[in-house]
């Protein structure tokens, strides 16, 4: 059966890490500005705090690790009273070895791995409003090597390196979603999962894509009423079910047309629509584009310099 998980971070798109070592000691804080772009961050020893916006107050830990799918503007400092040092996330690209915050020099109070990469999918709001918008998980030995080896990677220039990125961010984001919050995520797919009576009707949605589903025939699958199951839904993930299962067939119809040379009826037959007219009608009114045009454009896109 088809994962909704991996389906999502495969739509998304993971690539291009950047990552760096990041170190603080003495009286510091630095307030870094949003920036919307992906990013992580590893504590490898030593201790700090971390207040991200709209998120209450965090102290991070060595073996701790922190995902934000679209990160916010945030602060990160020691644990005295400091005047922040305003800071551009993406600054550290220019900058050559270990940031240090704080006291230069000696043996710093905390040492972490922070790094940020790009979703490439045209749906990435879409998508990643689907998942929580800060992941924080404690003492998970899998994330740290992971993370170790994406900071190995990023930092070399071997052969294949693009590739194996690519691929370990997969896994990354991967292990960091399943191993976080289920029951106290907020409203989305990871909620949804993790809720007993949804998640089969989630995962048969996802893998009977084509499938002429109902509401009725979905609360069947979770052994619910009708009423229920759609309330349950909608609280739990965060749509309608139907306007879930809209929002899906497009985004995988989207990828369809975008990476693979295949005929409008194939693709619509593929995502549930029964004929080319009826996809495209609903292609163009959710797009805003009818799908012919969005392929020509997203196969121009893909080989432009």
């Amino acid at each position: 059966m088809t994962d909704p998980l991996s389906e999502v971070i495969t739509l998304l798109q993971p690539r291009a890490v950047f990552s760096r070592r990041i170190s603080g000691a003495g009286r510091w804080g630095v307030r870094y500005s949003a920036f919307g772009e992906p990013s992580f961050c590893a504590v490898l020893e030593g201790a700090c705090r971390l207040r991200v916006d709209g998120h209450r107050p965090l102290t991070l830990e060595a073996g701790d690790f922190v995902l934000l799918p679209a990160t916010p503007g945030f602060t990160m400092s020691g644990f005295e009273p400091v005047r922040l040092e305003r800071f551009d996330p993406k600054a550290t690209s220019k900058i050559l070895g270990e940031v240090r915050h704080g006291t230069r020099g000696g043996r710093p109070d905390v040492r972490l791995l922070g790094g940020w990469f790009v979703f490439d999918s045209p749906d990435t709001p879409l998508l990643v409003s689907l998942l929580p918008s800060l992941v924080h998980v404690r003492g998970v030995e899998r994330l740290s090597i992971l993370v170790r080896l994406v900071g190995e990677e990023a930092s070399e220039r071997r052969a294949g390196r693009d590739l194996v990125l690519t691929r370990l961010v997969e896994v990354l984001l991967i292990e960091a979603l399943r191993t976080g919050p289920g029951d106290d995520a907020p409203p989305g797919l990871l909620r949804g999962l993790a809720d007993a009576r949804l998640a089969p009707a989630i995962r048969q949605m996802h893998s009977q894509l084509a499938r002429p589903w109902t509401v009725a025939l979905l609360a069947r699958m979770a052994a619910m009423s009708r009423s229920a199951f759609f309330e349950r839904f909608t609280r739990t993930v965060g749509r309608p079910p139907m306007e879930y299962l809209l929002a899906w067939r497009m985004a995988v119809a989207k990828d369809l047309l975008r990476r693979e040379n295949l005929e409008l009826a194939e693709v619509a037959e593929r995502v549930g629509y029964g004929s080319a007219s009826t996809f495209s009608t609903a292609f163009s009114r959710h797009v805003g584009r009818p799908p012919g045009r969005y392929a020509r454009e997203g196969r121009r896109e893909a080989i432009s310099p």
